[in-house]
């Protein structure tokens, strides 16, 4: 799906006022880490190492595991492509709604896909299935899944694929990376970009059994983390401790927000994380997106493109107060003339 998720703005030659659209921290990236990469300026002049070697290094060494069981990768979509390829053609459950590209890899790599509504979960895994994808926290909706374990143990046979992009973004559930030691059918797959604004330079990895670790490698391309992206990912972790987001304040505005959105006529659902879905009573999630564009030069993401969402939907970000209430302003003009 080359067109379809959030962050488009570049394709409507406008400058925003606000961009609800992308689920990226708004805070922006970390102090200092601009100043950094400048000074790793001259290293484009050589290749970058071929599997992120020093970082991959770096990040076991923080997550407390062997360098065996990281692999880094260019953003969490290659991660996903990367398993799809590895276990192509299995029968392959996707909990919906979802983020598309699970759905899109799959389907390039021959998979036979069944979908399971994230609340069928506990008790609706079908037959034969012999992967799984799951993002909890879950994108589109904010909800968590708190026992992940549980499942991953019942059905040892099924390769657990948990995408953990916004891990971060959440109190309601901790982080199952440890358990890849304890299971032989678990991948996490972490991003670097959200919580540290840095889509742009596409940077994620993954953790799993070794053995799991070396089928990936096996179809992975050369090169395909950058050297500004690897030096970004060194940063990061050098100062890990000291870059987290503020949570607690960014969970308190999205209530407030939330709230706000439900008293000026949207539908909101809860959430676990700063991004909601959210729901328009009337006209269409596009019909509110070209509306919201046009005269307030603000950005949502229609949502309508999720499997199981329905064309009314839109998710929405928190931002900073000030860029809340310009969404809550200009949604009392969005009503029935």
């Amino acid at each position: 799906m080359f067109q379809g998720h959030g962050d488009d703005g570049y394709l409507y030659g406008q400058t925003l006022a606000a961009d609800f659209s992308t689920n990226v921290w708004h805070g922006g990236p970390p102090k200092g880490l601009k100043e950094h990469l400048f000074s790793q300026w001259e290293n484009v002049q050589r290749y970058p190492e071929v599997l992120a070697e020093s970082l991959t290094e770096k990040i076991a060494l923080s997550c407390n595991f062997k360098a065996e069981n990281i692999l880094v990768t260019n953003g969490s979509t290659e991660s996903i492509y990367l398993i799809a390829q590895a276990y192509q053609q299995r029968k392959t459950t996707l909990i919906i709604p979802a983020f598309a590209e699970y759905e899109d890899a799959c389907k390039m790599f021959g998979h036979e896909i069944s979908f399971l509504d994230w609340s069928a979960l506990q008790t609706g895994i079908t037959p034969g299935t012999e992967l799984l994808f799951i993002c909890n926290p879950n994108n589109p909706t904010g909800a968590v899944y708190p026992d992940l374990e549980q499942l991953i143990q019942k059905h040892s046979n099924i390769l657990f694929v948990v995408d953990e992009a916004f891990i971060e973004f959440t109190f309601s559930v901790i982080s199952v990376i440890a358990l890849i030691e304890k299971y032989t059918n678990l991948i996490v797959l972490r991003s670097m970009t959200k919580a540290y604004a840095i889509p742009g330079l596409r940077l994620g990895y993954l953790a799993a059994n070794p053995v799991l670790i070396e089928r990936l490698r096996s179809f992975k391309l050369p090169w395909s983390v950058n050297t500004m992206a690897i030096a970004a990912g060194h940063f990061i972790f050098d100062h890990a401790k000291t870059i987290e987001i503020p949570l607690q304040q960014l969970l308190a505005d999205q209530a407030d927000f939330s709230k706000k959105l439900s008293a000026s006529g949207l539908i909101v659902y809860p959430s676990h994380t700063h991004f909601f879905l959210a729901r328009t009573n009337w006209q269409t999630a596009a019909a509110l997106k070209q509306f919201l564009l046009k005269e307030f030069n603000i950005l949502i993401r229609n949502a309508d493109n999720f499997r199981g969402l329905t064309d009314k939907h839109i998710r929405i970000a928190t931002l900073s107060k000030n860029k809340n209430q310009l969404l809550i302003n200009a949604l009392t003009k969005w009503k029935p003339i």
